[in-house]
């Protein structure tokens, strides 16, 4: 896994601006809690509080997990997690490497053993989306809470 770094690159899917953290990590069902971990632990560093962060916490591992489940990884062989603390949300990506479909959220069978992820994503994301760039495709969210305020990285 590749260390979180700052960088000032916006991708432009939210409309605040902001420094995004970063992580790169195999595709492979370990990346899940590597990823969460490493988001967690930023988190945690910039005094968010519990709910949304459990929130986030939440959408990240839905986000990574489908990835690794129904895409292909970027040509590194990767899944890029990024994420930028905004004023009032938190504003997830993960890239991969796409798909022969587009991620939608579906409503699962009561007896169904999965296919609730993007569902979960949307009951508690202020929006979420889908961007495909070339060979890969990010699937983006914003988590809202009160009175998030960005972290000071001067």
């Amino acid at each position: 896994m590749a260390i979180a770094h700052h960088d000032d690159h916006d991708s432009g899917q939210s409309s605040q601006p902001g420094p995004m953290s970063s992580v790169t990590v195999p595709h492979a069902r370990s990346s899940v809690s590597a990823a969460r971990h490493a988001l967690a632990d930023e988190l945690i560093a910039n005094g968010i509080p519990a709910p949304m962060r459990d929130d986030a916490v939440l959408v990240l591992s839905e986000l990574v997990s489908n990835a690794i489940r129904h895409a292909d990884p970027l040509p590194t062989g990767d899944i890029r997690v990024r994420w930028a603390l905004r004023r009032d949300l938190l504003h997830l990506e993960i890239t991969d490497g796409g798909a022969l479909t587009r991620p939608q959220a579906a409503v699962a069978a009561v007896s169904s053993l999965g296919g609730r992820g993007l569902d979960i994503v949307r009951t508690i994301c202020s929006e979420w989306g889908v961007t495909e760039d070339g060979n890969a495709v990010t699937v983006w969210a914003d988590v809202r809470g009160p009175g998030v305020a960005s972290p000071d990285r001067h």
